[in-house]
């Protein structure tokens, strides 16, 4: 297992993260994504653990609450020193009915932190994630907030979660300008299947020196090898969890290219899917979610896939973003000094 400095922090993360949202579901929306209970939960992080990965990720409003106390307990009864894993969690969805028992306001987010290190039986959270943008409370008080945070102690990292790039920009900004604690990383989707961060926030990500960390890797399973155009299904949430919303014809051009890959490297389709984005500079770490403990040793795997330039450029090719504007005049405007900063570094 490799491991990756988180963003500009000195904190350094397995290249793979154990996602947790499979973790604690019933009868509704988190069932259908998962319901694991304690044992088997038990399994995977040993499992994940054994091959290396030290970093874990789950939120307060995964299961209401239920995959972190899960994960809280699967931490004590295997008896894992808490300064050999990385604990992520997020604060933002609703935890009650009132109107203030939601959001990235300051009352929400202290009232929140405290209660999940109650569920996760912790003493800190390493990395404390603001889970969406809330447009009803303003920017400002969310960093203080979280300053708040670690300054006393009870979270040491911040992260932020399915924002913008001019919105993760402006956090940075008053950050840096009212000297609060910084942003580190953030969570975000990206897959061969949707490639849309590569416009906005994977140039921002890397000027900022924020880390990534990708949250369904393979699209919901759509890129599992499970599916194709001639019709193949199979179980799994995709099947009655559409999400996230994928352009299946793209999608099946790129399952065609990596099924090819797989039978020449001997390894499966979500490997090389897997492989893909670890080979992408822009990303730190990958968060598997997974039921069966086969399931997740298989996508562990992809750690070991090395894709060749060539194939590299075959995937490119199939899933390749269409030009945008601004995207295509800046290139073109980039090349008045482009081509003397390459004289430069030679």
């Amino acid at each position: 297992m490799r491991y990756r400095r988180l963003g500009h922090s000195g904190l350094f993360v397995s290249e793979l993260c154990l996602g947790t949202m499979t973790f604690g579901g019933a009868d509704d929306m988190w069932g259908q994504v998962g319901k694991l209970r304690q044992e088997e939960a038990d399994a995977l992080l040993k499992t994940a653990l054994d091959a290396g990965i030290n970093f874990i990720d789950t939120a307060n409003i995964y299961a209401n609450g239920r995959s972190e106390e899960i994960l809280g307990q699967s931490l004590k009864s295997l008896g894992v020193r808490r300064e050999d894993v990385v604990i992520a969690t997020k604060v933002l969805g609703p935890m009650g009915d009132g109107p203030n028992a939601r959001g990235a306001s300051r009352g929400h987010i202290l009232d929140q932190a405290k209660a999940s290190l109650s569920r996760l039986q912790l003493d800190h959270i390493d990395l404390y994630q603001i889970h969406g943008f809330d447009p009803a409370t303003p920017i400002t008080e969310t960093l203080e907030a979280l300053d708040t945070l670690v300054r006393q102690g009870h979270v040491r990292y911040l992260g932020l979660s399915n924002w913008a790039a001019w919105q993760v920009v402006k956090a940075v900004g008053i950050a840096e300008a009212r000297r609060l604690a910084p942003i580190v990383s953030l969570q975000a989707y990206y897959t061969l299947a949707g490639r849309d961060l590569e416009r906005e926030l994977a140039p921002m990500l890397l000027a900022e020196e924020i880390g990534l960390m990708v949250w369904s890797p393979l699209a919901g399973g759509f890129l599992s090898g499970k599916f194709d155009r001639e019709g193949k299904t199979a179980e799994g949430r995709r099947v009655n969890f559409d999400f996230p919303p994928v352009d299946k014809e793209r999608a099946y051009d790129a399952i065609d290219v990596m099924r090819a890959i797989a039978v020449d490297k001997g390894c499966t389709v979500a490997q090389v899917a897997l492989a893909w984005l670890l080979h992408q500079k822009v990303v730190t770490s990958v968060i598997l979610g997974a039921k069966r403990v086969e399931q997740l040793a298989d996508n562990i795997g992809a750690a070991d896939v090395s894709l060749s330039g060539e194939e590299l450029e075959a995937l490119d090719a199939v899933t390749r973003l269409p030009a945008e504007y601004p995207g295509w005049m800046i290139e073109r405007q980039s090349e008045y000094r482009g081509e003397l900063m390459q004289d430069t570094s030679r």
